[in-house]
């Protein structure tokens, strides 16, 4: 999807936060293939890693009060053959028993709109998106954060009729809220968006299901 991968793996994609990560994975029963992962950094061990990821990209300080409750998920990933639901459903389920058993309540993370978005030119699609989700979505500014590195939003057409991701949708019918202007990530030549979740957020029936898995 046009990443720069500078890994020394060739074709992987590897950063300093893997080790430091609880890892979520969905295998296919019958052929034990993983089909969908997720990375979970907690509040222990992002101090042993120095930081997030979201760190990087933005500047958290005014989330410095969640930290100790707080998680961050990042490289969500479905297999392309089994993108239908029910493995990012089951990647959920396993994240809410995760939350559940180690007393977490909230979820941070960077939601990627890949820049070569079909039918839009270089960050239109972004910039689209991240007006469409500002005026629905917006954390209130005690929650607010900055971009390291800003997208140009406000030199980009975000008149474009686009739809989000479909798991920035998923976040957002989750009770997710969108922290600020995204950052852009040179790298895998995507724009970010700062997201967060907070169990005390969701809508009834889901945190029912989260609280259960505690049980």
């Amino acid at each position: 999807m046009g990443a720069t991968l500078s890994g020394v793996l060739p074709g992987h994609d590897i950063d300093i936060f893997d080790d430091f990560c609880e890892h979520l994975l969905v295998r296919d029963e019958a052929s034990q293939e993983v089909i969908g992962t997720y990375r979970v950094l907690t509040p222990a061990q992002a101090k042993r890693a120095g930081s997030t990821y979201s760190d990087t990209e933005f500047d958290l300080t005014r989330l410095r009060f969640l930290r100790p409750r707080m998680v961050e998920l990042g490289r969500s990933c479905v297999h392309i053959d089994h993108r239908h639901g029910g493995v990012i459903l089951a990647l959920w389920g396993a994240l809410a028993e995760f939350m559940a058993r180690n007393q977490l309540d909230t979820m941070i993370g960077c939601a990627s709109i890949p820049m070569q978005h079909t039918g839009a030119s270089s960050g239109q699609a972004a910039a689209s998106i991240w007006r469409q989700v500002r005026q629905t979505h917006l954390a209130s500014i005690e929650y607010h954060v900055t971009p390291r590195l800003p997208l140009p939003v406000e030199r980009l057409d975000d008149s474009l009729d686009v739809e989000p991701p479909a798991l920035i949708k998923g976040y957002l019918r989750l009770g997710a809220k969108v922290l600020g202007a995204p950052a852009w990530d040179p790298d895998f030549n995507s724009a970010d968006l700062p997201m967060m979740m907070r169990i005390a957020d969701l809508p009834a029936r889901y945190r029912k299901h989260f609280s259960s898995k505690g049980d």
